[in-house]
Parts: C-alpha cells; sequence; structure tokens
C-alpha cells in the first residue's frame, strides 16, 4: 500500500507542515530544518517543503567588468562545497583584474521551444513551412498574446521527411524563460493548426529546443545569453603571478583542443560548469541549466607585444534576475551583493558570469599547466 507524503490541501506551504513532513520521515534532520524564511513564500519553487540544503557561500574577487551592462568591480558570491574552487577563481579574478579586466560583450539573446508537426508527406510539410513564413505577424500576435514579456524573433524551419521541425525564438526579458515560451508557443501552434488550411498534427516539444542538453545547434543558433567574455594579459603578469609564459599557454592550448576534439566535448575550455553551478546555486537559478550554459568556446592568441589575447564564448548561458529562485531571499541577497537583483539586471548579469568562467579558465588552466592543481588541492582540498 502507497503511504502519501503529508500534506495540508488548505495551507502546505506552512513551518508546522514542514516540522510534520520531517516527522514523517523517521530520520534526524535538525539541520535541513533550519531555515530562516517564510514558507508561505515558496509556492511555485517547491512541493512538500520539509527545509533547506545549506551550501557554503564564499566570496571571491574583485573582477573587474567592462560590459555594456556590468561595470565596476565585483566581489563573486560562489556556493560550492569543493575546496580550493573559490581560492582558484579569486586567483584568476586577481590577474584579470590587474590586467585592466575582462570585456563582456552579450552578442544574441534568444529562448526557444521547439515543437514538430506531422504532415502526410515532404511536400505537405515545404508547404506549411511555406505558409509559416508568410504568416509569422499573425503567428506572433497569437503567442505574444499569453505574455507581457516574451517577443517572438524568428521561426527556424527544418525536415525530415514529413516532419516539419521549428524553433519558435523569443526574447524574454529578465526571466530565462522556458516556461514562458512553452505557453507562448502552444498558443502559436494552436492558431496554426486552426488557420492553416490541411490537416496537421503537433507534438510541443520535437526535442530540437534542447531543454537541459547540450546539444550542437544551441553552439551554432545560440540559446538563452550568447556572451563573449576576453582579456588580454601581460606577460609579465603571467610570469609572476601565475608562472607560466603566454607561448606555454598557447601551446597548451593546442594540445587541450585537440584533446577536446578527440573527445568529443561540449566545453573546450577548462572548467565553465564549476564557476557557473556556484553562481546558479548562490544567486538563485535553475540548476540544472548548467547541462547548457557550461558549453564553451575558447579562443587565443600570442599577441605580436609579446602579451596573450584570451577569451572564452558562452553560446547557451541560461540565466535570470527575476522569477524562479531569483525571488528566495537567500538568493536575492547574493544578486543584490552583485547588484543584480530584480528587472532590468539580466545582461549584467549575464556578463558577470562570462567573467567569472573566464577568472576560471585563466587559473586552472595555469596551474595545470605550472604543476601546482594537485598540490593545492591537497592543501585545500581535501578533508582531514
Amino acid at each position: 500500500m502507497r503511504i502519501r507524503v503529508p500534506r495540508d490541501p488548505e495551507n502546505d506551504y506552512t513551518a508546522a507542515m514542514a516540522a510534520r513532513r520531517r516527522e514523517f520521515t523517521g530520520a534526524d534532520l535538525e539541520h535541513v530544518g533550519s531555515f530562516s524564511f517564510d514558507p508561505a513564500g515558496l509556492p511555485g519553487n517547491i512541493e512538500n517543503f520539509i527545509g533547506v540544503a545549506q551550501v557554503p557561500i564564499g566570496l571571491a574577487g574583485p573582477l573587474r567588468v567592462n560590459g555594456e551592462h556590468a561595470s565596476g568591480d565585483y566581489y563573486v558570491p560562489m556556493a560550492t562545497t569543493e575546496g580550493t574552487l573559490v581560492a582558484s577563481y579569486n586567483r584568476g579574478m586577481r590577474l584579470l583584474t590587474e590586467s585592466g579586466g575582462v570585456t563582456a560583450t552579450v552578442v544574441d539573446d534568444r529562448m526557444q521551444r521547439a515543437p514538430v508537426f506531422i504532415l502526410e508527406d515532404a511536400r505537405a510539410a515545404r508547404d506549411l513551412a511555406a505558409w509559416i513564413a508568410d504568416h509569422f505577424a499573425q503567428i506572433a500576435a497569437a503567442a505574444q498574446s499569453t505574455t507581457s514579456r516574451g517577443r517572438l524573433i524568428e521561426i527556424e524551419r527544418y525536415h525530415v521527411g514529413p516532419l516539419l521541425y521549428l524553433r519558435f525564438d523569443y526574447t524574454t526579458g529578465d526571466a530565462a524563460g522556458q516556461n514562458m515560451v512553452g505557453r507562448a508557443t502552444w498558443a502559436a501552434c494552436e492558431w496554426i493548426t486552426r488557420e492553416f488550411p490541411g490537416a496537421t498534427h503537433y507534438v510541443l516539444s520535437g526535442a530540437i529546443d534542447t531543454d537541459k542538453k547540450h546539444s550542437q545547434i544551441n553552439v551554432l543558433r545560440g540559446r538563452g545569453k550568447r556572451v563573449v567574455a576576453e582579456a588580454r594579459l601581460p606577460a609579465v603578469l603571467l610570469e609572476t603571478q601565475m608562472g607560466v609564459t603566454p607561448a606555454q599557454l598557447f601551446r597548451m592550448r593546442q594540445v587541450s583542443q585537440a584533446g577536446g576534439v578527440l573527445a568529443g566535448s561540449a566545453n573546450f575550455g577548462a572548467h565553465a560548469a564549476n564557476g557557473l553551478a556556484a553562481l546558479f546555486i548562490a544567486t538563485g537559478q535553475d540548476a540544472a541549466n548548467v547541462a547548457e550554459s557550461h558549453t564553451a568556446i575558447t579562443y587565443s592568441q600570442v599577441l605580436d607585444n609579446g602579451d596573450y589575447y584570451w577569451s572564452i564564448t558562452l553560446p547557451a548561458l541560461i540565466v535570470a534576475t527575476v522569477g524562479g529562485g531569483t525571488g528566495l531571499p537567500t538568493q536575492r541577497e547574493c544578486l543584490a551583493l552583485l547588484g543584480c537583483a530584480g528587472p532590468g539586471r539580466v545582461l549584467a548579469f549575464a556578463e558577470i558570469c562570462a567573467a567569472v568562467v573566464l577568472a576560471g579558465e585563466v587559473s586552472l588552466a595555469s596551474a595545470v599547466l605550472a604543476g601546482d592543481w594537485v598540490t593545492s588541492h591537497e592543501a585545500l582540498g581535501r578533508n582531514r
């Protein structure tokens, strides 16, 4: 017989109900049950609430960001249980800041839902694709009737036999927008099935929106924010602070690039997932979006004057400053620490995220090359 988790259909978001569920487990959940906010603010964020997972937050910085939306020196909250991570990012931030900072640029912004229409044959699918292109304005109106912030900017069209795969591309304001664009695309597809002069059947997701999965289509077409972080690192600072030369770093970059190709890696840098996961947990992002957001392309050069140019491109950075977990008390405090809480701040937050990733790349790549990667973990990363 199935024993259900206790719930109160009238008011399930109370400290008393959380305590009742902890008692129901029969486990000692003293620390899980220690939290400072009112559970009444949790509808939409969690079900069957019992308490919190307390993740330590460290502070790294300052990190100088020369963005179009984020400009200044930032102290970055990073939630992690991995020893050396904050120290490593802090080291990279120091080098970048003393080198003049990170130039961060948001080059594209779009979120997708990707339905598939199932037709009788390829010609019918081709006819529907042409009809959709001719009726974009009406389809956009149907989609945008469901949202005050989402805007349909493009409908991509891909053919496989009698199947027409579409990617509806939206801007979503300061929200990450996956739920927003799902609702909008459903309204658009319903309009298409009513208005297209031919029988149509669709599934709301044909899998090429690649929610929370890495994909090559995201590398090329983008998902969320496409952000580039770049810096010019003086040779003298690399040698004095990191113990490496630009020539050594460039040779290592070629080795790593070849290894990434051999492995079929989604990331040709060092460890973007580390910094993004720590930032996401601290600031209330959907942590599963790291699966897409960590995708990265590294490009570097030894400059004519002997300094080192280093950039990292994140083609699918999915972040928000409103909605989801960003309004929870702890997470909102961390966003406020960065000056990125609330409306109008998501592009600034995206620039900071990319700059943080570059700091981690600089630090770890240098540590591996200089031979102090293992020794630093031995000193800071083991519980003894």
